[in-house]
């Protein structure tokens, strides 16, 4: 388990394969991690926490929020919708764990810099995160928490 990284969750779960994605991106990328907290919540908890941080009504599947200037420095957290993720899963056409995987990448992504405000950076912002997603397909399965 890495220091400073705390996975929340009242689904069930593996921490264990949440805390070596989390591992894999921090030494790929050279970073420091001062606080994670990464949080699998339900669509209420995700709708509250979306009106409250970007002023949107309605559910997402994944919300970050970064604390630090830096971004090779992770300070942060990432609220997870497990039910949106549930959703995404079967609409795209990708295994439950796959998307809880891209979903845990997505949210570490913004907090090193990348973001998807616009079609060029999403397109930079995907291509990194299937690079991810590929290899923490490796790392077992998150669903057998």
């Amino acid at each position: 388990m890495i220091r400073n990284v705390h996975v929340y969750s009242s689904f069930k779960i593996s921490k264990k394969v949440i805390h070596k994605i989390v591992k894999l991106l921090k030494d790929e990328n050279k970073l420091k991690i001062i606080n994670l907290e990464i949080n699998i919540v339900d669509i209420p908890s995700i709708i509250e926490l979306n009106k409250k941080y970007l002023n949107h009504n309605y559910a997402t599947d994944v919300i970050s929020l970064n604390y630090s200037e830096n971004n090779t420095i992770i300070d942060g957290e990432i609220f997870i919708c497990y039910n949106v993720a549930e959703e995404n899963a079967k609409k795209y056409g990708v295994t439950f764990d796959d998307e809880l995987k891209r979903l845990v990448v997505h949210g570490i992504l913004h907090l090193i810099g990348f973001d998807d405000v616009s079609e060029k950076l999403r397109r930079e912002m995907k291509l990194k995160e299937d690079f991810y997603v590929k290899k923490a397909k490796l790392l077992g399965n998150l669903l057998n928490g």
